[in-house]
C-alpha cells in the first residue's frame, strides 16, 4: 500500500495556499469602474508618449491614426465587441489618442475632425473604456478558467487512456492501472469546481463568453450580432449548462464504476468484473469521443463565436491526451523513486515515452493542418483567429510549438533516451507547460485581448490546481494496493520486456 508522505502533502498544501493568495490578488487588483480603466490607460499613454518623446512627428502621426481608427470603430462597433483582433486594434488606437492629445489644441482638433465626420468621440471613448474594463475584469477569471479546465482535462485524458487499455486488452499496462485510477480520481473534484465556474459564468459574474452578452440576440440592441443570434438555439446558457452536466456526469459515472469493478475483480474468483469493465469501457469510449468534441466547442471554441474549425475537437483532444499520458509517466517515475511499483520496469517507461512522443507528433500534425489551411485560404472570418494570436501572442503562440513539438521530438526520438528517468521527466515537464500555454492561447485572446500577461493570477491559479491535483491523486493512491491482483493480464504485464 502506498503511504502519502507528509512532505509531499505539505508541499501540495503550500501550493494551494499560494494559489489562493494569487487568485485573490488577481480579483482584488482588477479595475472596478471605467474611471479605473481610464487611469490605467492614461498611465500607459504617458509611458508610451515618454518612450517616443525624441520623435517630433510622433504626435502628428498618432493624431491622424487615431482619427482614422475612431471612424473605423464607429462603423464597425458591433464587430469590435465580438472580434478580438478589432478590439485589440481599438485599444492601441485609444492609447494613441491619449498620447496625441496632451494639449488643448490637439483635443480640439480631434473633436473638430470627428465632428466633421459625424462621430461622437466621447461616446466612442466611453464604449471603449467599458470594453477594456470587461477585458481587465476577465483577466483573473480567465486565468482561473484556463488552469481549471487544463488540469481537469488531464484527468479526463488519463481516463480515456485507461479505457483504451481495457478495450484493447493491452498486456503491458495493467501494472499501471492503479496509477491511472489514482490520477483520474481527480476528475470528480475537478468537475465540481469547473461546473461551479460555468454556472458563475452563466450568471454573468464575468464576460468570458461574448455570446452571453445582454441583447446580443435582440434586433436593434447595441450588442446585436446576427451571426451569434443565428446560433442562439445552441448557444444559450440553459442548454449550455445542461450539456455540461451530461458530459461531466457521464464521465464521472465511468470513473466510479470502472474503479469499483477493478477493485471487485481483485476479490473475485472469475473474470466477471473484468468483462464488465471491458464492455463498459467500450461504451464509454463511444460516449467520450462524441462528448469530447462537443465539450471543446462549448467550453473553448465558443469564446470566439465568429470562428470555427472542423479539426478543433481532435486538436483539443490531442493536447490533453498527451498531457494525461505525460502525467502517468511522471507519477509512475515518482512512485518508482520512492520504492513502489516493483514490477514497473524500463520497458513500461519506454512505452509511456513512446506515447508521449507519438501524440506530440499527432498534436503537431493537427496544429499545422489547422493553421496552414486557414492561413493559406485567407478567409477574413477564419484567419482573424490566427492574426490575433500572432500579433498579440507571438511568443506564447510560437513558443508552444517549440515546447510541444520541437523539444519532445528532439529529446524522445532516441529509443535509449525513452528509458532514462531524468530525460523522460524533463521532457514531461516541458510538455505539460507547453500544453498549458496551448490552452492559454486558445482562451485568452478572446477574453482579455491584448491585456494578457502570465503574472500572479495565472501562476496562482495554476499552483492552486496543481496542489489540489497532488492532494487528491496521492490520497486516492493510498486507498488500494498499487498492483491489481486478479487482472487476467497481470502476469504478462509484470514480465513485460523487449
Amino acid at each position: 500500500m502506498y503511504t502519502f508522505s507528509s512532505r509531499l502533502k505539505t508541499f501540495s498544501i503550500v501550493l494551494m495556499v499560494l494559489g489562493i493568495l494569487g487568485i485573490g490578488y488577481g480579483f482584488l487588483m482588477a479595475p472596478k469602474t471605467t474611471a479605473d480603466v481610464e487611469a490605467i490607460l492614461e498611465k500607459e499613454a504617458a509611458e508610451h508618449h515618454g518612450s517616443h518623446a525624441a520623435t517630433g512627428s510622433h504626435s502628428t502621426h498618432s493624431l491622424e491614426h487615431s482619427v482614422t481608427a475612431t471612424s473605423e470603430h464607429t462603423e464597425t462597433e458591433h464587430h469590435v465587441q465580438n472580434d478580438a483582433t478589432m478590439a485589440d486594434s481599438i485599444h492601441v488606437d485609444t492609447i494613441a489618442i491619449a498620447s496625441a492629445t496632451d494639449s488643448h489644441n490637439d483635443v480640439k482638433e480631434v473633436k473638430e475632425i470627428a465632428s466633421h465626420e459625424g462621430h461622437d468621440v466621447h461616446a466612442d471613448h466611453e464604449k471603449h473604456l467599458k470594453h477594456v474594463l470587461h477585458q481587465l475584469q476577465n483577466k483573473p477569471w480567465a486565468a482561473l478558467y484556463v488552469a481549471c479546465i487544463f488540469v481537469m482535462l488531464i484527468s479526463l485524458g488519463v481516463l480515456a487512456f485507461y479505457a483504451i487499455q481495457q478495450v484493447s486488452q493491452a498486456g503491458w499496462s495493467p501494472v499501471l492501472f492503479r496509477v491511472m485510477q489514482g490520477i483520474y480520481s481527480y476528475l470528480p473534484v475537478g468537475s465540481v469546481i469547473f461546473f461551479i465556474l460555468l454556472v458563475l459564468t452563466g450568471m454573468h459574474f464575468n464576460h468570458l463568453f461574448v455570446w452571453m452578452n445582454e441583447g446580443i440576440n435582440v434586433v436593434g440592441h447595441e450588442n446585436y450580432d446576427a451571426l451569434v443570434a443565428n446560433k442562439s438555439g445552441y448557444l444559450n446558457v440553459p442548454f449550455w449548462l445542461i450539456r455540461a452536466a451530461i458530459f461531466l456526469i457521464g464521465w464521472n459515472l465511468y470513473v466510479y464504476f470502472s474503479k469499483k469493478n477493478c477493485l471487485l475483480q481483485d476479490e473475485s474468483s472469475d473474470n466477471s468484473y473484468y468483462k464488465k469493465n471491458f464492455k463498459m469501457s467500450a461504451a464509454f469510449l463511444v460516449f467520450f469521443i462524441v462528448t469530447e468534441s462537443i465539450m471543446s466547442w462549448d467550453w473553448i471554441m465558443s469564446v470566439d463565436p465568429h470562428w470555427y474549425s472542423t479539426l478543433f475537437g481532435w486538436y483539443v483532444f490531442a493536447s490533453f491526451f498527451v498531457s494525461g499520458i505525460t502525467v502517468i509517466a511522471l507519477v509512475t517515475l515518482y512512485l518508482k523513486s520512492r520504492g513502489y511499483l516493483e514490477y514497473v520496469n524500463n520497458s513500461h517507461i519506454h512505452d509511456l515515452a513512446k506515447f508521449m512522443f507519438g501524440i506530440s507528433v499527432f498534436w503537431t500534425y493537427l496544429w499545422f493542418s489547422q493553421f496552414m489551411l486557414i492561413w493559406y485560404s485567407n478567409i477574413p472570418e477564419e484567419v482573424t483567429y490566427f492574426i490575433t494570436r500572432i500579433e498579440n501572442y507571438n511568443l506564447p503562440f510560437f513558443g508552444m510549438v517549440v515546447m510541444n513539438f520541437v523539444f519532445p521530438v528532439l529529446i524522445l526520438i532516441n529509443s535509449d533516451f525513452k528509458r532514462l528517468t531524468w530525460i523522460v521527466s524533463m521532457a514531461g515537464i516541458v510538455i505539460l507547460l507547453g500544453h498549458y500555454v496551448d490552452f492559454f492561447n486558445m482562451i485568452m485572446p478572446a477574453t482579455v485581448g491584448d491585456r494578457w500577461f502570465i503574472g500572479i493570477p495565472e501562476i496562482g491559479s495554476l499552483l492552486f490546481f496543481i496542489g489540489l491535483f497532488i492532494m487528491v491523486v496521492f490520497t486516492a493512491l493510498t486507498k488500494s494496493p498499487l498492483l491489481p491482483k486478479r487482472n487476467p493480464l497481470i502476469e504478462e504485464s509484470k514480465h513485460f520486456h523487449y
